[in-house]
């Protein structure tokens, strides 16, 4: 039964997670295919039932094929037939090592396995047979070498003892040579060749196995006549170095034998002995005559590092006289082996967290040089994040981690590992390892641009697509995959709730029609979230600027019928003058800029000499006096419509009566008591309609005043210097970011207004000045009106006006407060520039002042521009008129709305006429 011996030298050298250890077996050669060298496992202290989960295996050494594991019992086991003498010819100690890799956690066992002699050989002789020539003469003692036998057995198994079979005058004697034992026959007694000339011996070889094996070698002894001097070499044994890879016929060695016998006794000739090893004859040859050794084959230093020859020089005698010498030839190394480099790979992808010192392979070199030769140096390219951790082991290495890595930097690695020995020259290998960086979620996704944002127009299509989202994640995979969602608020008012977002590809649909009227600007954040395990986000706010179309009509005001239709009836005195006003058709429009200017056209008219419309105020006025051959009553049609790209209208009906002077105010006093209980029912609402709004803009104000007292207070509320005016103003608006107030004007900047640097060209900070000056009047304190606007790509977004907005003039005009309404006076000396946005250029419109007649443009009117009359801001029905002094047809410093201002028209009159009654009943008294 065969038996192994177990050693375990535990090796305690740890790099991150590598754990090794080493063992020694030792065993015979030509074990059966299968047995059991020994039980690694149990050696080394690992769990059987954890050795095919973690991958136990042999992972090196040319010797792996020798053996093999076991992975579900841990035995070390022999995988082909082991002979000794292939594996390590005839060296003492022949170690076959091994290395035996464990992962989770990784370890790295050594295991060195001794092969030891079997006596599987028996000995040889190169010859069956052997004559030896004496001569009779030879005295006794004389020694003869005799071929030795050859077994490729070490030790103890190798030969032991020469027999020679038993006879009177020869003997055989045992010399030791290195670790080869020389048999020589040695002559015990003198030989007499008439006596007997053939002598029959058997030469046994038995080595010292057990049981024990041998060879044998007949010898036949010829007895010769005398030749009483043998050659003699002038070295008892000769030693010479070599270089490997020496060229083809160099001269090694040269040997010398003397003969001092004469003739042809004297002549000595050389040769190899015949038990020469035959590959020894093939790599050196042998001049017979000379005794010059030259190469005569490739001489390689890993091969064989040293050759014993023995050469035999002989004379010409009969018989001829032998001696002969050994020759040794050590080869010295050369430098003619490149390192060998073998990467054991424990992992291709490493992933991009993975920790310092993470161990991603095992690197062994080889060079089969020795000393310098084989000494090597190893190392890797510069400016990666691994580095190569040394092993107890010579020549071992673990490629580990360094530094930390970065996918989205760098994906993939192709190493350069470089081994380089210490000859000279050195020579050095190059191997390449490609390590790939596997993806981690590690970034969150990215939106180009924080906030966007959206221009949507109203009246939007409900479920088409408005706007797109899109995020980019620098990870690969399901880690670079982007969701979107929307962050809701909740409640009955979060406009949020009527938008959709696709998750895939951020597509965001409004889901009903927006109304600029109602909703003209909101925001809303949209979060995108990536697809990794633990998942990333990253928000983006979407600010959305509803854009106004021209999607209301037109709503009278005034005139208004009882039953709601557009119709009324004026009276007017038949003494009227030409240029008098007769009534003002009132209208506003829900829209803004062109969408809300209104213009005012004639339609039909019993007699066009008699009433002009202007276009822009809407005011009807006599062209001429009243004759006696006028019709008593005329039917006026009006249309009403607004300047959108496709124009929306609206028609009013008005009838002028024409009445005696006396008559009129008569009809005026019934008419105003059949109305005056209406009237009251109207104030009524009217009151409470303004107390809330009035209580609404108390806590706006409020509010704000808590707002910016919370913020710098280094600006207030100011108006600009007055300067001189010049009868052009071109319009401008104030507002509020922050703790600065701004101003957008127009083309000419006020002395003294200052642009902000970074702001728009439009834009001025206010200085600190007072407005002094009482002329022109502000609209009364009592009056407010909210207004949105846009001044084209100026401003992004409403601006919410209180009280009024200044119009600003170049230098030398007057900085005139502006109200957010048309004026209602008839023969005013003002109107209001239209609104800004809906594509009007803001700098191109003008505000005028100045006194006019009937029917006369305005003062300091170029052609082509627009008189100041033609201008309505809409959006309340509020109709806003500023008294200029003009004169004495002024009578509209009020503020009305629909029929209210006709009750006042007509209440006054009533009392204008109850005075003429009671003038005149004192006349006549």
């Amino acid at each position: 039964m065969h038996w192994t011996r177990p050693v375990l030298f535990p090796l305690l050298l740890c790099y991150g997670e590598l754990v090794s250890a080493q063992l020694k077996y030792s065993t015979p050669e030509e074990l059966k295919v299968g047995s059991v060298v020994g039980n690694v496992a149990k050696d080394l202290g690992l769990d059987v039932g954890t050795l095919t989960s973690r991958r136990f295996r042999i992972v090196s050494g040319a010797q792996d094929a020798l053996f093999e594991v076991n992975p579900n019992n841990g035995l070390l086991l022999v995988h082909k037939r082991l002979d000794r003498e292939q594996l390590c010819d005839r060296n003492a100690v022949c170690v076959m090592d091994l290395k035996i890799v464990v992962e989770n956690p990784l370890e790295i066992h050594y295991v060195s396995v001794e092969v030891t002699d079997a006596n599987d050989h028996a000995p040889s002789f190169a010859e069956k047979e052997q004559i030896i020539e004496i001569a009779e003469n030879t005295l006794s003692g004389a020694r003869i070498q005799l071929p030795g036998a050859r077994d490729p057995d070490v030790g103890i198994n190798s030969i032991q003892r020469y027999k020679l079979s038993q006879n009177e005058h020869f003997q055989v004697e045992i010399r030791d040579r290195d670790d080869d034992k020389i048999p020589f026959l040695m002559l015990q007694k003198q030989l007499d060749r008439e006596e007997k000339i053939y002598h029959r011996l058997i030469l046994s070889a038995i080595d010292g196995g057990t049981p024990s094996k041998s060879a044998h070698l007949n010898m036949t002894i010829r007895v010769l006549d005398i030749n009483d001097n043998r050659p003699i070499f002038s070295k008892e044994g000769y030693s010479v170095m070599l270089q490997e890879n020496v060229p083809l016929g160099t001269s090694v060695i040269k040997v010398q034998a003397a003969d001092l016998d004469e003739g042809a006794n004297g002549e000595v000739e050389y040769e190899f002995r015949g038990d020469m090893n035959t590959e020894v004859r093939r790599l050196f040859s042998l001049d017979k005559k000379s005794g010059e050794i030259r190469v005569d084959g490739q001489i390689d230093f890993e091969t064989n590092n040293v050759f014993k020859l023995d050469v035999q020089a002989s004379d010409k005698g009969q018989p001829p006289m032998t001696t002969d010498c050994r020759v040794i030839i050590k080869i010295q190394d050369v430098n003619d082996n490149k390192p060998e480099i073998e990467v054991t790979s424990i992992t291709s992808m490493v992933p991009e967290d993975a920790k310092q010192g993470t161990v991603i392979a095992l690197v062994s070199i080889i060079d089969i040089d020795s000393g310098p030769n084989g000494k090597v140096i190893c190392s890797l390219t510069e400016n990666v994040p691994l580095e190569l951790k040394p092993s107890f082991k010579e020549n071992m290495y673990s490629l580990v981690t360094k530094d930390s890595l970065d996918r989205e930097t760098k994906s993939k690695y192709d190493i350069s590992i470089t081994a380089m020995d210490c000859g000279e020259p050195p020579l050095s290998t190059i191997k390449t390892v490609s390590i790939q960086v596997k993806d981690v979620n590690d970034n969150i996704p990215e939106f180009p641009q924080n906030p966007l944002e959206l221009y949507l127009t109203e009246n939007n299509e409900p479920g088409a697509s408005v706007f797109s989202v899109s995020a980019f994640d620098k990870d690969l995979d399901d880690n670079a995959v982007v969701s979107y969602h929307m962050v809701r608020q909740g409640g009955h008012t979060d406009i949020t709730s009527f938008l959709s977002i696709n998750s895939e590809n951020g597509q965001i649909s409004a889901l009903k029609s927006f109304d600029f009227e109602t909703v003209k600007s909101f925001q809303f954040h949209v979060v995108a979230t990536d697809g990794g395990s633990l998942p990333l986000s990253s928000n983006v706010t979407v600010k959305v600027f509803i854009l106004d179309q021209n999607d209301n009509a037109p709503v009278i005001l005034y005139p208004v019928s009882s039953n709601g239709s557009a119709q009324g009836v004026e009276e007017i005195p038949r003494n009227i003058k030409a240029g008098d006003l007769v009534t003002k058709v009132r209208a506003y429009d829900a829209d803004i800029g062109y969408n809300g200017w209104l213009l005012f056209s004639l339609q039909r008219v019993s007699d066009h000499s008699l009433f002009s419309l202007d276009r822009y105020t809407g005011q009807i006025r006599t062209l001429r006096s009243l004759t006696e051959t006028d019709e008593a009553e005329h039917r006026l049609l009006i249309l009403v419509k607004d300047n959108g790209n496709v124009s929306l209208s609206a028609t009013a009906t008005v009838t002028v009566k024409l009445v005696e002077p006396k008559e009129a105010f008569a009809a005026s006093d019934v008419k105003s008591a059949a109305t005056v209980d209406e009237e009251d029912n109207v104030t009524f609402y009217l009151m409470i309609t303004l107390g809330s709004v009035s209580l609404l803009f108390v806590i706006s104000i409020v509010v704000l005043i808590a707002m910016q007292c919370s913020k710098s207070t280094e600006y207030t509320s100011k108006y600009l210097q007055e300067t001189n005016y010049d009868g052009t103003l071109c319009h401008s608006i104030q507002y509020r970011s922050g703790d600065k107030r701004y101003m957008l004007v127009g083309p000419r900047m006020s002395i003294g207004s200052t642009i902000v640097p970074g702001s728009h060209a439009n834009t001025l900070v206010l200085p600190d000045r007072r407005h002094t000056s009482g002329e022109p009047k502000a609209p009364n304190s009592d009056w407010r009106y909210s207004a949105s606007l846009r001044a084209g790509g100026v401003m992004q977004s409403s601006v919410h006006m209180e009280e009024s907005s200044v119009m600003q003039g170049a230098q030398g005009v007057l900085v005139q407060n502006w109200p957010t309404a048309s004026s209602a006076a008839d023969a005013e000396g003002g109107e209001v520039s239209p609104p800004m946005g809906a594509g009007v250029d803001s700098n191109s419109w003008h505000f005028r002042y100045g006194p006019g007649g009937p029917g006369a443009p305005p003062q300091h009117l170029k052609p082509g521009e627009v008189p100041p009359e033609a201008f309505i801001i809409p959006g309340s029905p509020a109709i806003i008129s500023i008294r200029q002094n003009q004169g004495d047809d002024d009578k509209s410093d009020f503020i009305t709305f629909g029929k209210k201002e006709e009750a006042k028209k007509k209440k006054k009159k009533k009392k204008d006429k109850k005075d003429k009654k009671d003038k005149g009943k004192d006349d006549d008294e």
